[in-house]
């Protein structure tokens, strides 16, 4: 295989290119699903191949195949060069490449099970125990248990003198249970509203605690139907670690991605409110919020060795101290910013994707607060929990997100359930009315399996370190 990402790169090259890179994948994913005491899904697929990515004339070029005969590898490199080469006629500037060192490396995800060596018999066995203790609970409608699995070995190699070749593996699980009532259905998950996936081994799935957790999650969901509705005006919120998940994501990970920015991306996904003249100038948050970036975090979803262009894995800041600091940046965007170098966001979806400038595991660092100090320091408030729905423009500005569940706080204790709870915000202003986090003891790396970019579309994995946080005076409920 070497052989062949080394003739790809030599071919591409001798037709005229000043720089080529091939990533030769192959892809192997597991998902089982119960559903009521049933098997609900079953999918299993195997996927290699082969992508081309070149330089020329100035412009990108890019050819994939799954036929990895010398043929075919070098009619790939040729046809990729002819698309750079007919691109660059509607080139209006040249494109130059930050500088990466050559790379000779090889990087495996750490795991100690390998889930794709369990046998099925075992991993259902599991999923209909958890089943059957979600449905010991009187009233609960439907119960579903999953697991997913997902191993990725690739092959990287540049004419600039890279060959890397890394092994990715993901794993996880999750259950749902829905309680139906009158004209109402509620829900509630565990861990997450998508289950919890890291990377890592079948061990994650072992650590997670479903079993423990089954009846308390359908009690809850049932008991959400007789729930009173959350109240509406301006609260105090404290949202847990999942439901900040997505609001990292969505409001400070999005908009950072620098192609973003520049408007390479204003068709399919929107562009982003944090334009160029406001880097290193936005108060985009409080001085309690500082978000982090880092490809090298254990157990994270997108902790790679190195990116999509052969950029080493790194760490860095987003936000530091509230302040709008760093974006996410390819080779290509890098000094738009003022960075000399790649920050290493480069992933695509497969062997027949171009790569693109996507979000890595991005975080909000731990501050100093135990739960039970932060809600007891709350007088009138509303702790809300894992994510129901979400809403958010195309700038990344104005948002609406739901949970499935909240407590409300009354003078330093949580009362009544509430369903349906929700809240809406501006970014800059939500973020800037964050006066608390809670400490590393609370702090965990949520994961994220379906983020869509991207056209033909991609799917990344990436995590999102959060603890929960207090935000003031913020809108909830269904406005009067």
């Amino acid at each position: 295989m070497k052989d062949l990402a080394l003739l790809a790169v030599d071919t591409a090259k001798a037709k005229g290119a000043s720089y080529a890179d091939a990533r030769l994948i192959e892809s192997r994913m597991e998902h089982i699903g119960t559903k009521n005491g049933k098997v609900g899904s079953y999918e299993t697929s195997e996927n290699t191949g082969f992508g081309v990515r070149v330089v020329a004339g100035g412009s990108w070029g890019f050819a994939s195949s799954d036929d990895f005969s010398r043929e075919s590898v070098q009619a790939t490199a040729a046809r990729a060069v002819e698309t750079a080469l007919a691109s660059s006629k509607l080139q209006d500037k040249k494109l130059v490449l930050a500088p990466v060192k050559a790379h000779v490396a090889t990087w495996n995800t750490p795991f100690e099970k390998d889930p794709f060596t369990v046998p099925l018999e075992e991993k259902l066995s599991f999923l209909f125990k958890v089943d059957e203790a979600l449905r010991k609970v009187k009233g609960l409608a439907i119960a579903e248990c999953s697991m997913g699995f997902e191993r990725e070995k690739q092959l990287f190699a540049s004419t600039e003198g890279s060959v890397i070749e890394q092994e990715l593996l993901s794993s996880g699980a999750g259950m749902v249970a829905l309680a139906v009532g009158e004209g109402d259905v509620q829900r509630r998950s565990f861990p997450s509203s998508e289950g919890h996936f890291a990377s890592g081994g079948y061990e994650i799935v072992e650590r997670l605690k479903l079993l423990e957790n089954a009846e308390r999650t359908a009690e809850e969901a049932v008991a959400l139907l007789s729930a009173d509705e959350c109240p509406s005006g301006k609260k105090d919120i404290i949202l847990d670690g999942a439901q900040l998940c997505l609001q990292i994501h969505e409001s400070i990970g999005h908009p950072s991605e620098l192609d973003r920015v520049l408007g390479t991306e204003a068709n399919y996904a929107g562009t982003s409110y944090l334009k160029l003249d406001q880097h290193k100038k936005l108060r985009l948050g409080s001085e309690f919020v500082s978000i982090v970036a880092d490809s090298t975090l254990p157990g994270g979803l997108a902790t790679v060795g190195f990116d999509d262009e052969g950029v080493p894995a790194q760490k860095w800041n987003l936000v530091q101290d509230g302040l709008f600091v760093g974006y996410l940046t390819s080779r290509e965007t890098a000094d738009v910013c003022g960075d000399k170098n790649s920050r290493g966001c480069m992933r695509a979806d497969g062997w027949n994707r171009i790569p693109l400038v996507r979000m890595t595991n991005i975080g909000l660092a731990p501050g100093t607060w135990t739960l039970d100090d932060l809600i007891a320091d709350t007088k009138d408030g509303i702790f809300m929990l894992t994510n129901r729905s979400w809403s958010i423009d195309q700038m990344r500005y104005n948002f609406q997100f739901s949970t499935e569940i909240a407590w409300e706080i009354k003078n330093g204790k949580t009362g009544r359930m509430l369903k349906n709870p929700n809240y809406q915000g501006i970014s800059t202003e939500f973020w800037n009315s964050c006066d608390a986090v809670c400490n590393d003891a609370h702090w965990f790396p949520w994961g994220i399996i379906n983020c869509g970019k991207g056209q033909p579309g991609q799917i990344a994995k990436m995590s999102h370190g959060s603890a929960p946080a207090r935000f003031r005076q913020v809108n909830v409920g269904v406005a009067k």
